[in-house]
């Protein structure tokens, strides 16, 4: 019986959430979508996999079966597709980069440049990702190498050469009542509500609301993305403040937001990271010594 990995997917997170609608949001597909999908494998199984109850969505016995061994066949085959691709890839001479916004700077077409004029037999494909994913891909093996904002979560994991560090300013909407000023303090945003990347990036999210620096109090959030348009769009619209990067001023000028200096924080670091199983391949090196020797300083 051949059954869509997808419907495996969709299986798992309501497994994992007991609830159609936690589900459907995790997966960004709507709740009549997601039911659907449900049916269908239920159709395909011959059995059904969840009751309903006043909980949410029980499993049945057999659902208990499945969602013992699904996260593992999805691991398996997640990996395997993985690897043809790393495989794919090489084969080709092509070298993926994954970097988060921003964090490819100025310098990254010298960067690239300077790799190519040492491989001329080799393409940089730059791929970039969404702030839900501050690995850009590395921690799940999509990629070879990454430029990234530091730190981000299981950057223990995977060797990092800092490249350059810069000041955080505040974006604001044009409207607000401190965008007259040029420098604003920290202390005085603490009751602003802020846009936020989301809660599972974990110290990453952390980092940029300043969670450290603001005396015990708690953040309030007025919205939630992971895509700089979107993050423009909230702060535009007035759902919230943000702190961002002093290069994020002129890669993501905006009518309607303004940067302004924030005193009372830290500056952001940017890095290139690479797996340690990465450190003994010529290429991966290469490309890494390119980053060192043409960073933004």
């Amino acid at each position: 019986m051949d059954v869509d990995t997808r419907l495996l997917r969709y299986f798992v997170a309501v497994a994992e959430e007991g609830n159609l609608t936690r589900a459907a949001e995790r997966l960004f597909v709507s709740q009549p979508a997601l039911t659907k999908q449900i049916k269908q494998l239920e159709s395909q199984l011959g059995t059904r996999l969840f009751t309903r109850s006043r909980a949410g969505m029980e499993l049945t016995e057999p659902g208990r079966t499945l969602a013992q061994r699904a996260p593992a066949l999805l691991s398996g085959w997640e990996q395997a597709v993985r690897e043809v691709n790393a495989t794919a890839s090489r084969e080709a001479h092509v070298l993926r980069v994954g970097f988060i916004a921003s964090a490819a700077n100025e310098a990254t077409p010298e960067i690239v440049a300077a790799f190519t004029r040492l491989r001329p037999d080799w393409r940089v494909d730059m791929r970039q990702a969404s702030w839900s994913n501050p690995t850009a891909g590395l921690a799940d093996g999509e990629v070879d190498v990454a430029l990234l904002r530091l730190p981000f979560p299981g950057q223990e994991d995977l060797r990092v050469a800092e490249l350059l560090s810069e000041p955080r300013l505040v974006a604001l909407a044009a409207t607000h009542p401190l965008a007259d000023r040029e420098e604003i303090a920290f202390h005085e945003l603490w009751d602003e509500p802020f846009v936020s990347a989301p809660g599972a990036t974990g110290v990453w999210r952390d980092f940029w609301l300043a969670t450290g620096d603001r005396d015990g109090r708690p953040v309030r959030i007025g919205a939630v993305t992971d895509q700089p348009d979107a993050w423009l769009s909230a702060i535009a619209n007035g759902y919230g403040v943000a702190l961002a990067p002093e290069s994020a001023a002129r890669f993501y000028a905006r009518p309607g937001v303004v940067y302004r200096r924030v005193s009372g924080v830290s500056p952001t670091r940017v890095g290139v990271a690479w797996p340690p199983s990465a450190d003994d391949d010529p290429v991966v090196r290469d490309f890494v010594a390119c980053c060192l020797e043409n960073r933004t300083r």
